[in-house]
């Protein structure tokens, strides 16, 4: 490949990762044209990213942009999945595919200025994702409120359940 032809590749990646600030590297070693087409389909859907990079010029790029310590990641073939709503939702949905394609493995992960082995990079899978933590958030935020109606309410339903007894002793009694 030429020296021009290089400096647009890099330039072509600057501009593709510009922004993006979590990734994941994943092998895609052994991974054949049809499974590689079904995998960026449904990744697609979710709006996941795959790249496949040639590392010498993907290293240079994440150096112009800030991320150097990304760099150590691209080792042997390589591929950068990224996008999606966040990097733990990148990351289930390459387990979930590495779990049906043996040839698709997690390398590492660049998240926040952090690089992550392939073992903490798996384990980002397994973490919930950011719908769930929001949605826990809401119950517990809730649970406190719901306690304190309840615990306010609890007294007023007796009184009420009393009134009523009462009235209905009283109907008795008058018929």
């Amino acid at each position: 490949m030429s020296r021009y032809v290089k400096e647009l590749l890099q330039q072509e990646f600057e501009k593709k990762f510009d922004g993006v600030n979590d990734l994941l590297v994943v092998s895609m070693k052994g991974i054949g044209g049809t499974e590689n087409n079904q995998i960026r389909g449904a990744l697609k859907e979710k709006a996941i990213k795959v790249l496949v990079t040639r590392n010498s010029l993907m290293k240079k790029a994440l150096a112009r942009l800030g991320m150097a310590a990304a760099g150590t990641l691209f080792t042997g073939p390589c591929a950068v999945a990224y996008g999606g709503e966040n990097i733990v939702d990148v990351a289930k949905e390459i387990a979930s595919w590495s779990e049906k394609l043996p040839g698709l493995k997690i390398k590492g992960a660049f998240v926040e200025g952090q690089i992550l082995d392939a073992e903490a990079a798996q384990a980002l899978s397994k973490m919930p994702s950011l719908a769930q933590l929001r949605g826990e958030l809401v119950v517990l935020a809730n649970s406190p409120g719901s306690r304190l109606s309840s615990i306010i309410s609890s007294p007023a339903q007796i009184i009420a359940g009393c009134i009523k007894t009462i009235i209905e002793k009283a109907e008795k009694q008058a018929a």
